[in-house]
């Protein structure tokens, strides 16, 4: 990353994210504060390409940039997570006038896929699109859309107009008379990431707001949405465990046992058990670093550790938050401290679709020579 964008990231965070954050997790609110100084920083257009007047970031970048905000505040990190997942693919099939204003800061954007007849299963969505004179007709009930109801405009997954495809995709404006977002938000973790249901009933959108080729909706969510999104958010869980190692270390160094005049971190189980905690965390920074050299060298490995990424870094975040609650006992479950926070949403990456459980079973088919989708319509968990 270029030193400019970190400098102006870094007083975002001081002066705006890091002050707001509890607050956006005690109120359960958008954090617009936060998204406002991160657009007012550049970030929001960092992963566009300079072409439209964008940063040009890598993914390796907005890796960095994930990963530092979820160890700030996980709700402005898995917002920013989504929208440049969603901004990968407006850069590759969306219109000229949104990709400058996405790379301007001017546009925040996020994914719609999951819905209620299929849960996490987005890749079969039950959604239609439907010819409507010159315009096409989208009819869908989306269970959970992360920045619901303040994203300028949602990448969103339907079944195909008449293509034999599973499925397609559009970029639908907000603003799109017909949708509507159907309930807040009150989570156990990431509070203020608006993650609502959203319903779209007879929404008209012109033919052009489809996103590539009718039916080929799946295959521009394996090759362009889903490396940004596992990728990201393997380092989501990767800032949390980060900062709630840094905190347990702190804790365990200057938390006294007067009786035995030692601190914690003198004490054999507290030892073994932030070991581990070390261990894990250094266990997703490894692979998370051998994931980006994959994609950058184009190795034939490159999908098995994009696959494997996010399992792996959501389940290690939840073993690390969950020793630091351990360890640090009953200082931990106060909200000063600031682990029961990470802890509640370090847990959100292991349900959020593709689940670990979906993920393993891509791997399997991946590590075995076997077609992931050999046929799309069957359950996953």
């Amino acid at each position: 990353m270029k030193s400019e964008r970190i400098s102006l990231l870094i007083h975002a965070i001081d002066d705006v994210i890091q002050p707001d954050a509890r607050e956006t997790d005690r109120r359960g609110e958008f954090p617009r504060s936060s998204i406002e100084a991160l657009r007012a920083a550049g970030i929001l257009g960092m992963v566009s390409s300079p072409a439209v007047g964008g940063g040009g970031a890598s993914l390796g970048d907005a890796a960095v940039v994930v990963e530092h905000l979820a160890g700030i505040c996980g709700s402005t990190a898995m917002i920013l997570l989504m929208h440049y997942a969603a901004t990968a693919c407006i850069e590759a099939h969306g219109p000229g006038g949104i990709r400058e204003r996405i790379a301007a800061g001017d546009y925040l954007t996020t994914l719609a896929f999951s819905e209620a007849g299929s849960r996490s299963h987005f890749w079969v969505p039950g959604g239609t699109a439907a010819e409507a004179g010159d315009d096409v007709r989208l009819d869908a009930q989306k269970s959970w859309v992360t920045s619901a109801g303040h994203a300028d405009g949602y990448v969103w997954t339907s079944l195909p107009v008449e293509a034999a495809g599973p499925m397609t995709l559009w970029l639908v404006p907000a603003d799109t008379p017909g949708l509507a977002v159907k309930d807040t938000f009150d989570g156990l973790g990431l509070r203020g990431n608006a993650s609502s249901p959203v319903r779209a009933e007879n929404v008209r959108v012109p033919a052009d707001a489809r996103l590539g080729d009718d039916g080929g909706g799946l295959d521009i969510a394996l090759g362009v949405i889903l490396p940004w999104f596992l990728v990201l958010n393997a380092a989501f869980s990767l800032g949390i465990a980060e900062v709630v190692t840094e905190e347990t270390a702190a804790h365990l160094t200057r938390t006294r046992l007067d009786h035995l005049d030692a601190t914690l971190a003198e004490q054999p189980v507290s030892r073994l058990g932030f070991a581990r905690m070390r261990l894990r965390a250094d266990e997703i920074r490894a692979f998370l670093d051998m994931t980006l050299g994959a994609i950058a060298a184009g190795t034939p490995e490159a999908l098995l550790r994009i696959l494997e990424v996010k399992a792996l870094a959501a389940e290690a975040a939840a073993e690390v938050t969950d020793q630091a609650m351990r360890l640090c006992g009953g200082s931990a479950f106060r909200k000063e401290l600031g682990i029961e926070r990470h802890f509640r949403d370090g847990l959100a990456a292991r349900v959020m679709a593709p689940t670990t459980e979906a993920l393993l079973d891509f791997v399997g088919q991946a590590a075995l020579n076997l077609p992931l989708f050999d046929n799309p319509a069957r359950g996953r968990s």
